[in-house]
């Protein structure tokens, strides 16, 4: 394929439905989701109200987005269940999809609205997100080489209280043991990111030694790895010194700024996972559902980097992020990348997000060896202190 058309597929996530090498089908997101398609609508009815009715749309939205089944398979008759925050007219507007794969009252909304502009520019904001029920029916299906729920050892992006968490270690630890992980990475921000409450390097010292204490309770049930998400600067540089960098047993890093520009930033993003002991790249595109776009790169040459240096590509789970998905994840594996699945919790219930990546995973076809999530400790130990040796 010539190097053009690579960086167009790269950019636009548009790929092949096959993995030559494991021949096994990589799914197209799809018109089979069902729920996104309605939550999208509903989302367009959103845009074009003002006050009450623009949230309550909006709400119901994100509620058909949560629902753990499919609309068409709720659907009984004429009628669907009662859902949370869906009233009678976000109704029509499902059973007029279920019944037509369109609904004629939101289409002439938005003509009677002169809004169509704004409404295509939301909808370029939706791509490649898919809903609960189509992620748990991902989970459902039977495959072959693919990551599972069963491989799954741990998350390795998590935020404690000691940033901007509702979790202690302690109970980040028993809801990891609880979904039957072993082990699990903290990763609270650095001081670069005061917003978000970023620990100083003398509270990263002291949650190192509350973390050996707890491993030492837990030893040989759980293992929990000392992490720190650092931030990522408009030039690709890290918001951290290297000999701070070093204290932790791996760095995320991430960017939390200049998310809503159209500016390439390919020179930012190359040059992060260029620097030293940086581990995994996190929520790469910083995305949104339905508010930003993110960051836009040549991934082509950003994940031919990170293959070389052996810096995993994140695929957040956080409902709203699904960065990167399942198309740049596919691109990433054939780049040759580790692949990091992480629920980027705040809170013990967010580490159920893990779901939604495992099936991102499975929609890009990656198999569990490329996971990092899924390796024993001693591996997980070796990779990184493979920096140690640069």
């Amino acid at each position: 394929m010539p190097a053009k058309d690579r960086r167009a597929r790269t950019k636009s996530g548009s790929r092949s439905n096959t993995d030559p090498a494991s021949h096994t089908p990589r799914r197209s997101r799809a018109e089979e989701d069902v729920n996104a398609a309605v939550a999208g609508l509903l989302l367009d009815l959103a845009a074009i109200q003002e006050g009450p009715r623009a949230l309550a749309y909006k709400r119901a939205a994100l509620s058909v987005l949560g629902l753990a089944q499919s609309l068409a398979d709720l659907r009984n008759g004429p009628e669907i269940p009662k859902i949370p925050y869906v009233g009678p007219s976000s109704q029509r507007v499902i059973l007029e999809y279920l019944d037509s794969g369109a609904s004629p009252t939101v289409e002439r909304a938005i003509v009677e609205s002169r809004q169509a502009e704004v409404i295509a520019a939301h909808r370029g904001l939706r791509s490649d997100f898919i809903s609960q029920a189509t992620a748990e029916a991902v989970l459902r299906a039977p495959t072959r080489g693919l990551i599972g729920l069963e491989d799954y050892r741990g998350d390795f992006q998590m935020h404690s209280t000691w940033s901007d968490g509702g979790q202690t270690l302690e109970r980040i630890i028993q809801a990891s043991r609880a979904l039957g992980h072993t082990c699990a990475g903290v990763t609270d921000h650095g001081y670069g990111l005061p917003i978000a409450h970023g620990m100083s390097m003398e509270a990263a010292l002291r949650q190192h030694a509350a973390i050996d204490a707890l491993n030492a309770q837990h030893l040989g049930e759980f293992r929990l790895f000392k992490g720190i998400e650092a931030n990522i600067r408009a030039d690709g540089s890290i918001d951290m010194q290297p000999d701070e960098l070093r204290r932790f047993d791996f760095v995320v890093a991430s960017p939390h700024s200049s998310l809503r520009s159209r500016a390439d930033q390919t020179a930012r993003m190359t040059g992060a996972v260029s620097q030293p002991f940086v581990d995994i790249l996190g929520h790469p595109r910083g995305r949104r559902f339905n508010v930003r776009p993110g960051v836009s790169a040549d991934w082509e040459q950003v994940f031919a980097i990170a293959a070389v240096r052996r810096v995993a590509i994140e695929v957040d789970g956080y409902p709203d992020r699904q960065d990167v998905d399942w198309t740049l994840a596919a691109d990433a594996l054939d780049a040759g990348c580790l692949l990091a699945l992480d629920s980027d919790a705040h809170a013990t219930g967010e580490l159920l997000f893990s779901r939604m990546v495992i099936a991102h995973a499975r929609l890009a076809g990656i198999p569990p060896d490329r996971v990092i999530n899924t390796w024993p400790n001693d591996r997980l130990e070796e990779w990184m202190h493979r920096r140690e040796r640069e």
